[in-house]
């Protein structure tokens, strides 16, 4: 069936469920019930799950990677691959299933991510590796965006903060019990099963996509900014790239310069076409809306954040208190707990009442005291403290993290759902890349000046680097304060506006059948 006639066709499933059927650009949306929601939720949880797991589920396995293949100088390099695909090919994604719809793409991103699970477990050496996580990378770009646009096109805006809430929460879950998983998989099995486990999680996550969503969106036309892809995919990887270069040598080298302004002229060059190009990726005139405006900027400094916390913290208890690596995956579950609990109560409330400001502004305040408290962390730090600085932190997430979303996609026109949800999932993924290698590159400074000093005060190299890798981490902090702040602030520009009542879409059908 053309693309004309699946427009033209009036949905089955939406007569018999009595809904008008949707006009215009785009199939119309079948009225789901509740139980076929939650199937569909499960489904796309389980690949927002995967995504977002293997950001950090290698964490604990690169020691043995590195020891195995003898390239300990490559190993960091096994997450910059995956974090950098993964964040250059996000805005793709959204465009693209805009025009060929959500269904077929999101399938098809997590065939990418599955074979690229497969060949990173088989990989031989340490190049090959990185290449298979490059694609996992590609594949994880398209199920962190569409998740979020699929429930756009089948939950009404008014309904979909209590639904938005459990994928906040399972977010965080991912990212959170990562480092726990992998340390489990390597100690029982093998590092190759951090990888082969994405499998059978990703063929169920594909079979019940498959079953039980049934409509794709599609436009009319149908033509790929091939130009506008390249340019910011190739300008996104050269500027990350030489953030990566940079982080990793601590201060900014002719080589990480060189990579960091060749990037930034492509991303520039970005700019200039997609303000004339007839099928643009990233519609510039999104911008011109205030809520989308601070929204992706706040997703910006969100992923900065929340970052350094999920990688400081699992390095301060493996290196500093000399837990084991599935032990401080278990002490990361206060922040857990903090992000479950406010995610899922702010987005029941937010479906209530049908606002969200409020969340923004205060989710920020308690991110920007968690990070405060997060600074004064010491080596005799206990862990009772520690748990509570994590679920102050994590409960500032859940409260906006996942709003965020809501009020990009409250803000944005029907036919461009896709493209606003894939650029405020690319900016809150560009910050947490960014932000890892810049506070990590603040971490390893501050540690390396602090430890002669620390060194002359206790006479043991054990104990000075204790204290001096934790004067790194707190300077860190101590760094990402004023932009936690920086956000805090800026959520008072954020326009509150009422949620829609219909999936997108619907208003139009329903005005055109009561003219007709």
């Amino acid at each position: 069936m053309s693309t004309t006639d699946e427009t033209a066709a009036p949905s089955e499933a939406a007569r018999a469920a009595g809904r008008p059927p949707q006009v215009g650009t785009a199939v119309a949306v079948p009225a789901y019930s509740h139980r076929q929601i939650l199937l569909i939720m499960s489904g796309l949880m389980m690949g927002l799950l995967l995504a977002s797991l293997d950001q950090t589920i290698v964490s604990t396995a690169l020691t043995t990677i590195s020891r195995d293949f003898h390239r300990v100088d490559l190993y960091s390099w096994v997450v910059t691959a995956y974090l950098l695909t993964s964040t250059a090919s996000t805005p793709l994604y959204g465009k693209i299933s805009d025009q060929f719809g959500r269904k077929r793409v999101f399938q098809t991103a997590i065939l990418i991510f599955l074979a690229g699970s497969a060949l990173s477990g088989l990989s031989q050496n340490m190049y090959q590796l990185i290449v298979f996580r490059g694609v996992q990378g590609l594949g994880a770009g398209g199920l962190m965006t569409l998740a979020f646009a699929i429930v756009a096109d089948v939950i009404p805006m008014r309904e979909r903060g209590r639904y938005q809430g459990y994928f906040g929460a399972t977010f965080a879950v991912s990212s959170v019990i990562g480092p726990l998983v992998g340390g489990f998989l390597v100690d029982q099995a093998s590092w190759r099963w951090v990888f082969y486990v994405n499998i059978p999680v990703g063929i169920v996550a594909l079979i019940v996509i498959n079953r039980v969503l049934q409509v794709d969106r599609h436009s009319r036309r149908s033509k790929v900014d091939i130009a506008g892809s390249l340019l910011i995919v190739s300008g996104v990887s050269l500027f990350l790239v030489g953030v990566q270069l940079a982080g990793s040598a601590a201060k900014i080298t002719p080589a990480s310069l060189a990579y960091g302004l060749s990037g930034l002229t492509l991303v520039g060059a970005f700019v200039l076409w997609e303000r004339r190009a007839p099928e643009p990726i990233v519609p510039l005139f999104l911008f011109r809306d205030r809520v989308f405006t601070v929204a992706n900027i706040l997703g910006f400094i969100t992923g900065t954040v929340m970052f350094g916390a999920l990688i400081f913290i699992p390095l301060f208890l493996q290196t500093v208190q000399g837990v084991s690596p599935t032990a401080s995956g278990l002490r990361m579950l206060p922040m857990l707990a903090g992000v479950l609990l406010t995610s899922i109560t702010v987005g029941r409330i937010v479906s209530r009442i049908g606002r969200y400001r409020i969340f923004v502004i205060v989710g920020t305040a308690v991110l920007a005291v968690g990070l405060a408290l997060m600074t004064t962390i010491s080596v005799t730090t206990g862990v009772w403290e520690l748990a509570g600085m994590m679920f102050v932190v994590g409960a500032g997430l859940g409260m906006f993290m996942q709003t965020l979303v809501l009020a990009v996609q409250n803000s944005v026109p029907p036919q461009h759902m896709g493209a606003g949800t894939a650029t405020i999932t690319f900016f809150r993924t560009l910050g947490g890349a960014i932000g890892a290698a810049v506070l990590g590159a603040v971490l390893i400074l501050k540690e390396g000046q602090a430890y002669p000093r620390y060194l002359a005060e206790y006479h043991d190299p054990l104990v000075a680097h204790a204290h001096a890798f934790v004067y790194g981490m707190d300077q860190a902090f101590i760094y990402g304060l004023p932009v936690a702040v920086l956000a805090f602030v800026l959520s008072f520009f954020m326009r509150d506006t009422e949620l829609a009542t219909t999936v997108p879409g619907e208003e139009g059908a329903v005005a055109e059948a009561m003219m007709g």
